[in-house]
């Protein structure tokens, strides 16, 4: 019985270690990135700009509408002074009417 649970421990370490020694490199060279260098720099050049053209880096959505103000700086500045001295809008880091 003894001889049997030392060879049946022995058989599953030997197992054990046959299994960990099928790892692959510890750089992970399995996983390296393959490239076309067949490719002239001007294929790649002209393919960049028709990218370029037909692609846009702006996000969806981000566009904002103009406003064209016919209103005068000096007017709008006198109206929000005027409004402070009224109380009409706070003023200061303090803004809780």
């Amino acid at each position: 019985m003894n001889k049997t649970a030392r060879f049946l421990s022995v058989a599953a370490v030997a197992a054990f270690a046959a299994f960990g020694a099928h790892a692959d490199e510890a750089d992970s060279s399995q996983f390296a990135l393959q490239f076309d260098t067949n490719r002239t720099r001007a294929e790649v050049n002209a393919e960049a700009v028709v990218e370029a053209r037909t692609h846009s880096l702006e996000p969806a959505g981000s566009r904002v509408v103009t406003y064209k103000s016919n209103a005068d700086r000096t007017a709008v500045r006198a109206q929000a002074a005027e409004a402070v001295r009224t109380g009409q809008i706070p003023h200061g880091e303090f803004s809780a009417m």
